[in-house]
């Protein structure tokens, strides 16, 4: 049977379009409609919408969860095969000069069963646990960006893993083998005009006329692994329903094998930085998919994509963890070894500054990772909110750390590592890293989008209570009972985000970090009257006030990443009480982050948003082109 598991939602526009909630067009309110139908309930406890609530769930986070001796064995023995594999046979420079992965490191994956870890045992896969496929990925985009791409794009977001959550046994019996044999998959769903908006998407898969197959025709632009790709998922719009008298339009997901006829890679794409992505723009001219092949069922493509991206969007953060950790290595034996003035740059306070932001949040960025793994294998946790913060968190953080690494390179950092190794010189890449993860704030759903994404999330529980009263067609006695029941909620939970900071919990099993998780308790109260304050305040306009979302959104992000790491910390320190250099690097991120936090506050009732607002409308009414005189103009 098909699986009807319903992950839930996000997938990069249509998050936009949930939390734009309304500008009055009909194409927003249309996309809006057919994204909120992908939407899923929350079944299962989730830390961050608690958190958003005024409600820190400790005991959701602590003890941090511990892989089972089993499972990492598991994990640990095929690292060190494929640390083996890649440093005897793949030269990362030479990927980014060439584009290229070489043939014979491909060929050596797909013996490795590298194209198969989250593929089931029983379909000849791997079956690889979140967290030790996240530790494969990591290790991979440790030395190499465009491999790691390779592999996680085709299992991360590619056919494995919506065939593993949606497909019919017949499909996982014919498809799922193959990627054990070297299959390449890869998905498809932004266009070149639309993006990934899903009321605007142009490509179409009609119905023959005998229903045994679908005729798809359109252009995806993109597609990571496409131009290499045996097997893709690919988005399409099919015929639309009538549902109480309104044509409803429908998005499917279909299985496609590419060597179909009608199939064209029309271009490779190129860009800053992961050179070696095979990521293109494909053409389908009546390219005709067996009605079986379609995933799950017909209308229901993009609660597939959204559940599959939000599992995805997990590895992003181990990838990003990597980079890190490789940045953190790099700035310690520099900051050893360059002496400047007298000292070596890491002793004076300009570098010092720098190394210790980078351990402190390499620390909390590993902590959010492990942790989200975790949660995706037990299966307890609603990890949307979680994710979309994992992936927000990590790849924001990545970018200040590469730039903190190349300032303290200097001229070094932004040298490339084959002309450092050239003369003699540790060939450190990290401008590579810069390049290549760049990217990480924009795939998968832009920071931008992801504080959109999460201030919606945030405001969920106060707008399902309040929707008969925002919905004009609720009839009278409808409101009349929203309104008492709001009354009802609220007349008690308001006051308690005031009264439960009046004698706030200890936290004492914490040991030296018992203040912070009391402090990430109040201000969890904090933040839960500044979202209700806000809703109340702005009403129907607040979409509008995306600086203030945002700030909300990076305020319950830092308490999310100080939970993590202090609950990281004392599971380290509890293992190995002879070590307690994780309080420090806990106690220093929770500095940092309390910072942040009350920077955002303040900016809540202070800032200079109208002010911003008002100069970039003269810019885009062309009020200020005499600031772009003095230039060769660039072509339109």
């Amino acid at each position: 049977m098909t699986n009807t598991r319903q992950d839930k939602p996000d997938l990069g526009q249509e998050e936009a379009i949930l939390a734009q909630a309304s500008t009055g067009n009909k194409e927003t309110k249309e996309a809006l409609e057919i994204a909120e139908e992908a939407r899923e309930k929350y079944t299962l406890p989730s830390f961050g919408s608690e958190l958003f609530m005024g409600n820190f769930k400790p005991d959701l986070i602590f003890p941090y969860p511990e892989q089972s001796p089993e499972d990492k064995k598991i994990g640990d023995d095929y690292i060190r095969s494929l640390t083996h594999f890649l440093t005897e046979n793949l030269d990362p420079e030479e990927v980014d000069r060439t584009r290229e992965i070489p043939k014979a490191v491909i060929d050596g994956l797909v013996k490795l069963g590298a194209f198969a870890l989250k593929v089931p045992k029983e379909y000849g896969g791997l079956g690889f646990s979140q967290t030790n496929y996240n530790r494969i990925i990591q290790i991979v985009a440790s030395y190499c960006g465009s491999t790691a791409v390779l592999l996680s794009a085709h299992q991360s977001i590619g056919v494995p893993q919506p065939l593993k959550m949606f497909g019919t046994e017949e499909q996982k019996k014919k498809f799922f083998p193959r990627f054990r044999t070297g299959s390449i998959s890869a998905f498809a769903l932004t266009e070149p005009d639309v993006g990934s908006d899903p009321a605007q998407m142009s490509t179409e898969a009609k119905l023959s006329e005998d229903g045994t197959h679908y005729i798809l025709n359109g252009i995806k632009l993109w597609c990571t692994n496409g131009t290499i790709a045996d097997i893709i998922i690919v988005m399409a719009k099919t015929a639309p329903k009538i549902v109480k008298g309104r044509e409803k339009k429908q998005i499917s997901a279909f299985i496609l094998e590419m060597n179909t006829p009608g199939v064209e890679v029309i271009q490779r794409c190129e860009f800053m930085g992961l050179a070696g992505i095979y990521n293109g723009m494909i053409k389908f001219t009546n390219v005709r998919i067996p009605k079986e092949n379609l995933l799950w069922e017909e209308g229901r493509g993009l609660a597939m994509a959204l559940a599959t991206i939000n599992v995805g969007r997990l590895t992003l953060p181990a990838a990003s963890v990597a980079a890190a950790k490789q940045c953190l290595h790099i700035c310690r034996k520099w900051g050893k070894s360059r002496v400047q003035w007298g000292m070596p740059v890491g002793q004076h306070e300009a570098g010092a500054e720098k190394i210790a932001w980078i351990a402190a949040t390499t620390f909390a960025m590993e902590a959010i990772t492990w942790l989200t793994s975790s949660w995706q294998d037990q299966g307890k946790i609603d990890i949307r909110i979680e994710a979309a913060m994992a992936k927000y968190f990590a790849s924001e953080s990545l970018w200040k750390i590469s730039d903190m690494t190349m300032q303290l390179r200097g001229g070094r950092g932004y040298e490339k590592a084959r002309s450092l190794k050239a003369r003699g010189e540790p060939a450190y890449p990290v401008e590579r890293i810069m390049r290549d993860n760049r990217i990480n704030m924009i795939l998968e759903g832009s920071s931008e989008i992801m504080r959109l994404f999460l201030a919606r999330e945030a405001m969920d529980p106060h707008l399902k209570r309040a929707q008969p009263l925002l919905n004009p067609k609720s009839s009278f006695m409808s409101k009349i009972n929203a309104l008492f029941k709001c009354l009802n909620f609220y007349s008690i939970w308001y006051p308690s985000q005031w009264l439960k900071n009046i004698f706030p919990p200890k936290f004492k099993d914490m040991g030296p970090l018992a203040n912070e998780f009391t402090y990430i308790h109040e201000q969890s109260h904090v933040l839960a009257r500044h979202i209700f304050g806000s809703m109340a305040k702005y009403q129907q306009h607040l979409e509008k006030k995306q600086q203030l979302l945002g700030r909300l959104v990076d305020i319950g992000t830092d308490l999310f990443a100080m939970s993590c790491t202090c609950a990281y910390a004392k599971h380290l320190v509890d293992k190995n009480p002879g070590d307690k250099t994780p309080y420090d690097l806990a106690e220093y991120f929770c500095r940092l982050a309390r910072r942040r936090i009350e920077k955002h506050q303040y900016a809540l009732e202070h800032n200079f948003d109208k002010q911003g607002d008002a100069i970039a409308q003269k810019v885009l009414n062309d009020q200020i082109t005499w600031l772009e005189k003095g230039v060769i103009p660039l072509e339109d």
